[in-house]
């Protein structure tokens, strides 16, 4: 199996703090599955907004934002039951009746480091995701993606793309 070394895709989906919002990624110039040309994702990492912005919390109140990254587009955040989910996280802020941050909690609760050899993609387009139940953040999600390309053989290739779809 042919490998490359690695490379950085990033990408972002703006965001207005109430409402789901996605946006699709292009691989094309990566995945080609019926040349046998696919995509190893090994790490994601996430920055909930932009530069130099805090997240907000009102008084006495709980917050959660959460992302997906997945093969195929989504109406709303989905499982990770779901086929088509690669990776996923969340940020939790906490306040008291002041409104001062009383807990913060990040996590990831799948990502492509998590597995041995990160996770194939076989499909053209991937979709990034993010959603909250308040508003904590607005701006700009932004992940960046450590991946490299390898090459499967055409069968494996095509049958790893079709279960992705």
């Amino acid at each position: 199996m042919a490998k490359s070394d690695s490379f950085f895709i990033r990408a972002g989906v703006d965001w207005n703090g109430t409402t789901y919002a996605q946006t699709s990624i292009d691989l094309g110039a990566y995945v080609d599955a019926l040349g046998k040309s696919v995509l190893r994702i090994h790490r994601a990492e996430v920055c909930w907004d932009s530069p130099l912005d805090v997240p907000a919390v009102t008084a006495t109140q709980n917050h959660l934002a959460q992302y997906q990254l997945t093969t195929q587009s989504q109406a709303a955040l989905v499982n990770p039951t779901d086929k088509s989910v690669i990776a996923g996280g969340s940020l939790y802020l906490s306040a008291d009746g002041t409104g001062s941050t009383l807990a913060m909690n990040e996590r990831m609760n799948l990502g492509p480091q998590v597995w041995t050899n990160g996770y194939l993609v076989g499909v053209e387009q991937i979709y990034l995701a993010v959603d909250q139940t308040m508003t904590i953040c607005s701006g700009q999600f932004s992940i960046v993606l450590e991946c490299s390309v390898e090459t499967l053989s055409s069968s494996a290739a095509m049958a790893l793309a079709l279960s992705q779809q």
